[in-house]
């Protein structure tokens, strides 16, 4: 391979965003080094675009889902998407600047730096569960570290798409960022350009396909997937407190979060107990669930069928339905009231596939070891929620499982957090973002080593002799 071949792309994209993308591509090697002020400057014309255009992002939202929370668009989305950009915008001077680090005592008095540099042209694909905030939240940790970003939206949220796309090309040079609207050939096209970095959010399943199709190109990836993330009340913590705060982050937006609690680990003989509190938390949240707007529709046909299907695979196999509230399930609205569910067990289809809905299965466990045994011998969640006062027990907890991210007493709040890094672990992820960590990711943190004009390097060159084996000795001691 010449040097010319080595200094483009090795693949013949003929599409349109293949054409966005080479220029990216092209202008990222022409100019390597991003100044703090571009990239602020990049950090505040997003900050202004998404603040000036909430109501619009609202309005799209909710037409994709066919209803969206308007409050809950407002806090899980709005709100988390202008704290990222906050966050990097009154960081990114700090996180630019170069890292001293020692320098191994024998080659004193050199020294040692880590300088962060921009990787390039970034990929995003985002989902559609959060549209707003999958897209925003890592294109302003990409931006901050100094790359060009594509960004391709989920084509089950077309209007977000859209308006993210027309908002994008009103606020950001093309070469800069640009957005990808399409169906999964589109998508599947996408992941296999040449990025520097490819972020995905998504399913386990497509995640496989995701890294295979960015092998071809070495394109290194982040993988943020999701998997079964359990729940666990201890024998001695309120059941009534930690009910609510499982079912708040349960149904928000009807369970189709990635880091939703997937099953609630009860103590044993304790399961209605958690059914009565539960029944009582949702006819407080939605007093009216029927008609309420503060209560997410599933997003299309085919996931409110597939949720209906596992209600059916698991009744069908010995499991319990227990209704936790008086609405029936709207399929015309696509509206699924919460259910909760007894005597399930690894055969079910819902025990065994990521639930993304209002669907909570209910687990008894006789002891802490059985509860951690039962979480280790299941693959590794994105997420784990644990409720305990006892610290002894919290922190067996913390210790002998491995999740993703974990809240303590509550649910779901980790994920809020920009100075934690967010990302899976095994199926449920690879990779992290998130304040520094984002940063670090879309970065190359380059080694450095200053050479001092003093030093004692020519003791080692050739021709090797007694003085070099005396001090190989030593070094070897």
């Amino acid at each position: 391979m010449n040097a010319l071949e080595s200094a483009t792309p090795q693949t013949d994209h003929s599409s349109a965003f293949g054409g966005v993308f080479g220029r990216m591509h092209t202008a990222s090697r022409r100019s390597v080094i991003t100044e703090k002020q571009v990239r602020v400057t990049r950090l505040d014309a997003l900050f202004a675009m998404l603040h000036a255009n909430t109501a619009r992002f609202v309005a799209a939202i909710d037409a994709d889902f066919g209803h969206r929370s308007e409050h809950e668009t407002r806090l899980l989305e709005i709100f988390p998407s202008l704290e990222a950009i906050r966050h990097a915008r009154s960081h990114v001077g700090a996180w630019m600047r170069p890292q001293r680090r020692s320098a191994s005592i024998w080659f004193r008095p050199g020294r040692a730096k880590i300088i962060s540099q921009p990787l390039g042209v970034v990929g995003i694909i985002v989902p559609w569960n959060y549209p707003l905030l999958l897209a925003v939240s890592p294109l302003a940790a990409a931006l901050a570290a100094g790359n060009r970003v594509l960004i391709k939206m989920s084509e089950f949220t077309p209007r977000t798409g859209e308006l993210f796309a027309e908002l994008i090309a009103q606020h950001f040079a093309e070469e800069d960022v640009a957005v990808v609207l399409g169906d999964a050939t589109v998508g599947a096209e996408f992941a296999r350009l040449p990025f520097d970095h490819l972020l995905f959010t998504g399913s386990t399943r497509v995640g496989h396909d995701v890294m295979r199709m960015a092998a071809d190109n070495l394109t290194p990836v982040t993988l943020e997937l999701g998997g079964k993330s359990p729940a666990i009340i201890g024998p001695d913590y309120p059941m009534q407190k930690a009910v609510e705060r499982i079912m708040v982050g349960k149904l928000m937006n009807a369970g189709q979060t990635c880091i939703a609690p997937d099953y609630v680990m009860v103590p044993e003989g304790r399961e209605q107990d958690f059914i009565s509190a539960a029944r009582a938390v949702v006819a407080r949240c939605y007093p009216d669930m029927a008609n309420t707007r503060d209560y997410t529709a599933i997003i299309n046909e085919r996931h409110f069928q597939r949720l209906e299907g596992y209600i059916a695979d698991a009744q069908a196999k010995g499991a319990k339905i227990e209704p936790l509230s008086a609405a029936v399930a709207d399929p015309a609205g696509r509206r699924l009231p919460p259910l909760a569910l007894l005597n399930v067990d690894d055969g079910m289809q819902i025990m065994q596939d990521e639930i993304f809905g209002p669907l909570l299965p209910v687990l008894p466990y006789r002891d802490l070891d059985a509860a951690i045994a039962w979480v280790n011998q299941h693959p590794r969640p994105l997420a784990l929620y644990s409720f305990e006062n006892d610290s002894g027990r919290r922190d067996r907890v913390l210790s002998e499982t491995i999740a993703g991210g974990v809240t303590i007493n509550d649910t779901i709040l980790h994920i809020a957090q920009e100075n934690l890094p967010f990302g899976g672990v095994g199926p449920s992820g690879m990779g992290h973002y998130h304040g520094i960590d984002g940063f670090k990711t879309f970065s190359k943190q380059k080694g450095v080593f200053y050479q001092s004009g003093l030093n004692g390097m020519s003791l080692f060159n050739p021709p090797y002799g007694a003085l070099f084996e005396r001090l190989t000795r030593f070094l070897i001691r």
